[in-house]
């Protein structure tokens, strides 16, 4: 299954704890919403790891990998450990 726009899941390493999250979350939304209006983000996974490292799993639909990255570049606090496009959603509703 294809989308007509792409959908991409983002692996970022954030350098802010956890605690800071909201904020870095509006701040993510507002660069969005005003500098990159053709992304939209879907939602997002949060994880902290036990040195207290907060890494999040995101899905956002935007035109390509570039804008993304330049997004992501805007918000800043992370680095972008990985980028993949996604070529479907499956749930196990699908197989029955």
């Amino acid at each position: 299954m294809r989308y007509s726009v792409p959908r991409y899941l983002i692996v970022r390493t954030f350098t802010v704890d956890i605690a800071e999250m909201p904020v870095v979350g509006r701040r993510s939304k507002e660069v969005a919403q005003e500098q990159f209006p053709q992304i939209i983000w879907e939602h997002s996974h949060v994880v902290v790891d036990d040195e207290g490292v907060v890494r999040t799993f995101c899905v956002y639909e935007g035109p390509d990998e570039k804008v993304i990255r330049e997004h992501s570049a805007a918000l800043g606090e992370h680095t972008i450990d990985s980028i993949h496009e996604i070529a479907g959603d499956v749930s196990p509703a699908d197989f029955p």
